[in-house]
């Protein structure tokens, strides 16, 4: 692929729902995080967006028309007459498979939003498939991609925390669902993925749920065993609002010193163990980029266009979609059955 060619980049879902082999897929509320897609791929002057898919003729049309693209109602028609080199993907967080499935068969490039699926049949068949035909399949958890993430990463990577010995991540805001863990596998998948970014593999888990608001188990807590021997806890709940502050705080102990990641772009602190005095980052003045929590997923596509230029692997693998679901799935076992429980990875 040269340098100087513009990706052709298509987008499956931007509010509406879609039509998968003749049926249709509702998007509710990914419509509006896939503008943020649509937003993305029409401004990057090394983007052709090429089209956008969805199910109703009219407000695709309209979508489409605004974003200056062509406007699709069937997947298959869309790869057949563009052909892009990658397809990007939006839809209701129960409604990944049979759509991702359908461009992985056709091999296609594609990014797919959080969580990769819901069922582990699924999330096996999916990476399986991608995998017989070595396709590009890539997953979008771009809170990796906030400042404070990547300076805890650095710090814990260049020694400058020594020995990990724990690390807790809260994160609660609202949200409904008819999935009974809605909030641990579609919410909660950022925080795996996060905690085992930075600190490594979880190995077991043990956990506490609650329904007594009713709509399924929305609030979580979490007791982790990473394999390097460090702790972890993870609070997870759609009991609460994002219009609290510090509603997300990430912290990272060590035997040098300790990382704390506020609001995932708003604040990053440092201290060496022992030391009063630390190090602090926030987005300065001018700094918009590094300040706006969607500007993550810039920064991502940043990454993910590089990586499939160069014709390497995507900076994050579907495979850490896998991961997530696994540890979903271990803590959903743990509280059923009172126990803790390891986590099975078969990748």
């Amino acid at each position: 692929m040269s340098e100087s060619k513009k990706l052709k980049v298509a987008l499956i879902g931007a509010g509406g729902s879609v039509s998968v082999h003749g049926r249709s897929e509702g998007f509710q509320s990914a419509g509006s995080w896939g503008m943020q897609h649509a937003r993305i791929w029409e401004a990057r002057p090394d983007v052709d967006f090429c089209a956008i898919v969805g199910r109703n003729a009219a407000r695709t049309e309209e979508k489409a028309e605004l974003y200056g693209t062509r406007a699709y109602t069937r997947i298959a028609d869309m790869l057949e007459r563009e052909t892009p080199d990658l397809v990007s993907m939006c839809l209701p967080n129960q409604g990944h498979f049979e759509a991702t499935l359908e461009v992985i068969r056709a091999g296609f490039p594609l990014l797919v939003e959080k969580p990769l699926v819901f069922d582990r049949k699924e999330a096996d068949i999916l990476l399986n498939e991608a995998a017989k035909r070595n396709v590009f399949f890539a997953i979008n958890f771009n809170h990796r991609f906030a400042k404070p993430v990547e300076l805890a990463h650095a710090a814990i990577q260049g020694g400058k925390l020594g020995e990990l010995s724990f690390a807790t991540w809260r994160f609660g805001g609202e949200g409904s669902s008819d999935h009974p863990h809605a909030n641990l596998i579609e919410t909660q998948c950022h925080g795996f993925d996060m905690l085992e970014h930075l600190c490594g593999p979880i190995e077991s888990v043990m956990a506490e749920m609650t329904d007594k608001t009713g709509g399924g188990y929305r609030t979580l807590s979490l007791a982790l065993r990473f394999a390097n021997g460090a702790v972890g806890s993870l609070v997870g709940s759609y009991d609460s609002s994002y219009a609290y502050p510090d509603t997300h705080r990430v912290e990272i102990n060590g035997s040098l010193g300790r990382s704390v990641i506020q609001d995932t772009v708003k604040k990053y602190t440092f201290h060496s163990a022992g030391n009063e005095v630390g190090e602090s980052w926030e987005a300065g003045y001018f700094n918009d980029v590094d300040r706006e929590f969607h500007r993550t997923f810039d920064k991502h596509a940043d990454a993910l266009l590089r990586a499939l230029r160069d014709g390497e692997a995507p900076p994050v693998h579907a495979s850490a979609g896998y991961r997530a679901l696994l540890i979903a799935d271990a803590a959903i076992e743990s509280y059923q059955q009172g126990r803790r429980v390891r986590v099975n990875d078969k990748i």
